[in-house]
């Protein structure tokens, strides 16, 4: 009886008569349906693909001298478990470290001339092996499978040879002492102005509809694109700022080298500012509200810097995701923020980097300048 008298005094109470108001309200907006069911679905869908532990499929390049039956055999046990793939066949080490360099290969391959003579002779024969030690995480890891796979091959061999036929030589590139802040602060970068660029522009918009000030600057005598030209230069300059001080932090608080030009991934650095305003004037013009928008963006924002490699190796990924990240310009930057701080590539490397982050700025700011405008109208 005393239950019954509590569950009644509960339901008739104040509390839940502001529950069924707030269910009676959700139910009622599309958006917040939309909001609370299709995100997290796609977001899961994404983080639980693209997020993996596991490092395979590394692209590996050769440089075979020897290019002998033996040789052949020993490339194969590298490549029989899918953990390397042979993508280039450089012919010289010249070559071979250049398209580790550009970030084509994950790690080269040198077998020297005189292979063979050495196994047969009874002693072993040395390899080469250069690492792209950029991502530390993932340098690490296709180290120790490449000693798994030489020592599982000398076994087999042994009862042969009476010895241990092979010794590899790792040696990491570009991060010598496998630094994991050296990988990891490049991409940081770009996700602190992806996630400060599309907010801050976004909520500064929004602002303006909520409060009303939108509606009185119309009847200013300046055109539509002055008004939001006029929001788009103090946010450029701000976030130029968050670039340099960002920068200074990698420098002095991590140890970042700085191998390439400054002013070059301080200007491409600004090209990316122009995506990530772009993005959250195109938020804005999605949303209603400051609420809406911060919502929705992380609708956007998560799966761009899951996908940008900025936090997992993109080579991990399913192919499907790694074709999709493509079209990511935070992958783009975080390829350019990495080449050059840590490699000091020349811009022609970059060239199709570049290229892709210059058409995301493109089409991101035409179609949130329309949406804007015609929102004005």
């Amino acid at each position: 009886m005393i239950k019954n008298n509590l569950l009644q005094r509960f339901f008739d109470g104040r509390f839940w008569a502001l529950v069924l108001k707030e269910i009676q309200q959700i139910l009622k907006s599309r958006q917040s349906i939309f909001l609370l069911i299709f995100p997290p679905t796609i977001q899961l869908l994404v983080f639980g693909l693209a997020l993996s532990p596991n490092v395979d499929h590394l692209s590996l390049g050769l440089v075979d001298h020897a290019n002998s039956a033996q040789s052949r055999e020993f490339v194969s046990a590298l490549i029989e478990n899918d953990i390397f793939q042979i993508t280039a066949a450089p012919t010289n080490e010249t070559q071979l470290q250049q398209k580790v360099r550009n970030g084509q290969l994950t790690a080269g391959l040198i077998i020297p001339p005189n292979f063979d003579r050495d196994l047969n002779q009874g002693s072993s024969a040395e390899v080469q092996v250069f690492i792209d030690g950029v991502d530390a995480n993932t340098a690490g890891i296709a180290n120790g499978y490449l000693n798994q796979i030489v020592n599982h091959y000398n076994q087999q061999k042994n009862a042969v040879f009476n010895t241990l036929p092979i010794e590899n030589q790792s040696r990491f590139l570009y991060n010598p002492g496998l630094t994991s802040s050296w990988f990891f602060v490049p991409g940081v970068i770009g996700v602190v102005l992806t996630l400060t660029g599309s907010l801050i522009s976004s909520i500064t918009v929004i602002r303006e509809k909520d409060v009303g000030t939108l509606e009185q600057l119309l009847m200013t005598p300046a055109s539509s694109g002055e008004i939001l030209l006029a929001k788009i230069v103090p946010l450029f300059i701000l976030l130029m700022g968050d670039v340099l001080i960002a920068s200074a932090m990698g420098r002095f608080i991590f140890h970042l080298p700085f191998r390439g030009d400054f002013l070059i991934f301080y200007l491409l650095s600004g090209l990316y500012v122009f995506v990530s305003i772009g993005l959250g004037i195109l938020l804005a013009t999605l949303s209603r509200t400051q609420q809406q928008v911060v919502l929705t963006s992380f609708f956007f924002n998560a799966p761009i810097i899951q996908l940008s490699g900025a936090i997992a190796p993109i080579e991990s990924m399913p192919k499907f995701f790694t074709v999709l990240s493509w079209l990511d310009p935070l992958r783009h930057y975080v390829a350019i923020a990495r080449s050059l701080i840590l490699k000091g590539v020349a811009i022609d490397s970059l060239l199709p980097n570049i290229l892709a982050l210059f058409i995301c700025a493109v089409v991101l700011l035409t179609i949130s300048v329309y949406r804007f405008r015609s929102q004005l109208n």
